[in-house]
């Protein structure tokens, strides 16, 4: 296969993942939990069935290991899908998250005691400043939104830049748990699948800890606008139809592979399990 045929197709599939979460954020701001949820438990029913075969392999990577990743995984998904209540938009949201190249320059060379040549130094700099730029931008979006009501313009502004710090955090704990991951793997050898499985399976119950908002949220996706599938012949309530499309483009995703190739590529694993 030529390579520009994958490359295509995972950029369709991060933009539509894009696209179906905007939707889902502009209808409920809020639901950036049952979101996050949905996704985790998704890929770790997916990695149970077709990675550990119901649990008969045993991991190739010490489990301790695991629960140290997982624990800065699930803290950076849930503070990523958290700033979005802090009104952080969605093109600041993506071009924080496409900015993890600062963090690992960063953090490389403090933690790793790396060197990298003067051209990555410049490319680095380069997608800082346009960082810098789209904030820019988006604070003035937060600045006109409170001028409808003057009394909430400080409160809005600062609002604003908790989440900013959120995403600062996020960007630098994901850096980090990238040097850890390329540790682990130096000692054990790489296997994707597994740290994929464990990594979305082993924070589940941590999501109690949003049971009730997520359970709130489920209650409001049913409740939503019903839509009509021509496929189905059938109807159901949009934020449900907006959920499940961001959750199978999601999971592609994070596969490195397009919506397509989940299309094609999940019946064969079916058949040949």
């Amino acid at each position: 296969m030529h390579p520009v045929l994958p490359i295509c197709l995972v950029f369709l599939g991060c933009c539509s993942n894009v696209v179906i979460l905007e939707l889902l954020i502009s209808e409920m701001p809020g639901s950036g939990n049952i979101i996050t949820f949905s996704q985790f438990l998704f890929i770790a029913i997916e990695g149970f069935i077709f990675t550990a075969k119901f649990g008969s392999v045993a991991p190739s990577i010490p489990m301790k290991n695991y629960v140290l990743m997982v624990i800065m995984f699930f803290i950076v998904q849930v503070v990523n899908n958290q700033a979005l209540n802090f009104h952080i938009s969605m093109p600041l949201h993506v071009i924080f998250r496409a900015g993890s190249l600062i963090a690992n320059l960063i953090l490389g060379i403090i933690i790793l005691k790396r060197s990298y040549k003067t051209s990555k130094y410049l490319s680095v700099l380069m997608i800082s400043i346009g960082i810098v730029l789209c904030t820019i931008a988006s604070s003035s979006d937060v600045k006109s939104g409170a001028e409808k009501k003057t009394e909430n313009k400080v409160y809005e502004y600062f609002i604003w830049l908790i989440g900013i710090a959120m995403l600062l955090f996020a960007l630098f704990m994901s850096a980090r748990m990238g040097i850890f991951q390329e540790t682990i793997y130096s000692r054990f050898g790489k296997h994707p699948s597994e740290a994929l499985f464990y990594n979305h399976a082993l924070p589940l119950p941590g999501f109690l800890l949003f049971s009730a908002d997520i359970y709130r949220h489920a209650v409001m996706f049913s409740q939503s606008a019903p839509m009509f599938i021509p496929i189905l012949n059938t109807a159901m309530p949009k934020m449900w139809i907006y959920l499940i499309g961001n959750v199978l483009t999601q999971y592609p995703f994070t596969y490195k592979i397009s919506f397509f190739n989940l299309i094609t590529f999940l019946p064969f694993k079916l058949f040949y399990i």
